[in-house]
């Protein structure tokens, strides 16, 4: 059973999140546009509980802060070409792809900004 309900993330202006997230939830495996004018949300398929949920809810007066959500790659290759997908939608800030021995020796990610500020990343940790 997925552990999570669903994430919602709040967002400045909720036609720039949704050109952004159509481009990217796809690619990270949540390919089901479940629509919404107040709340947007991809799911990656099947029915609650099972699946996992993404959704965005516009809020103007949003600040972004240092809260971080990471997405699970299945390998380096995947974190790479997740890390040019966030680039061609124009994720901001991007960093990496990249190793990150300052989490664990096998840990490799890119990091990013939405169009609205909030952090995000794609990461990749190799069993031991």
């Amino acid at each position: 059973m997925n552990p999570f309900q669903h994430v919602d993330v709040r967002v400045c202006d909720m036609k720039a999140a949704l050109a952004f997230y159509s481009k990217i939830l796809p690619a990270l495996g949540f390919t089901r546009d479940e629509g919404g004018k107040l709340f947007h949300c991809f799911s990656a398929g099947g029915t609650a509980p099972a699946t996992a949920w993404f959704g965005f809810t516009e809020e103007r007066n949003h600040q972004p802060n240092a809260n971080r959500i990471a997405f699970q790659a299945s390998s380096r290759d995947d974190v790479d070409r997740l890390g040019e997908v966030v680039r061609q939608a124009g994720g901001r800030n991007v960093s990496g792809p990249r190793e990150c021995p300052e989490y664990t020796p096998t840990y490799y990610a890119v990091f990013f900004e939405d169009l609205c500020g909030n952090c995000l990343e794609v990461c990749y940790l190799e069993e031991a």
